[in-house]
């Protein structure tokens, strides 16, 4: 029998849009779009990179909640307020990501306030850190 569980985090925005931080069904993993406002706090830090930080905490907590890690994640969705900041948030995803390599979106799109800068959207498949890896280069 498949199993649905739904988490969220206590934000205003989850209540208001009646929306989950994450959708896991079974072992897939769907984080909804995070911005890097600290859940206790309510701060967003006005840095690029300070606030790229604080999105992948939430959402490593929120990956935590159902026994994933940033090691599992297959997919991320990248949306960049100010194209000049892409250098800056790609180097940052770049670290995050080394070695784990999930396909990749980058978009620079308005976002839902000026005071957020990066939001990252992520799947995941519980489990596919322990997985068997193949790497394929295609020439093009």
């Amino acid at each position: 029998m498949t199993v649905i569980t739904k988490v969220k985090t206590g934000s205003i925005f989850e209540e208001k849009a009646s929306y989950s931080r994450i959708v896991a069904v079974d072992n897939w993993i769907y984080v909804s779009n995070t911005a890097g406002r600290h859940p206790q706090t309510k701060d967003i830090p006005e840095d690029i990179s300070a606030q790229t930080h604080q999105v992948f905490a939430n959402i490593e907590q929120a990956l935590a909640a159902v026994q994933a890690t940033l090691a599992d994640v297959v997919m991320s969705r990248v949306f960049i307020q100010d194209p000049q900041d892409v250098p800056t948030v790609m180097a940052i995803i770049g670290e995050k990501f080394r070695g784990i390599n999930p396909a990749s979106t980058v978009t620079c799109p308005p976002l839902g306030s000026t005071v957020y800068k990066v939001e990252l959207e992520v799947t995941a498949y519980r489990g596919a850190s322990a997985a068997e890896i193949v790497e394929l280069t295609v020439a093009l």
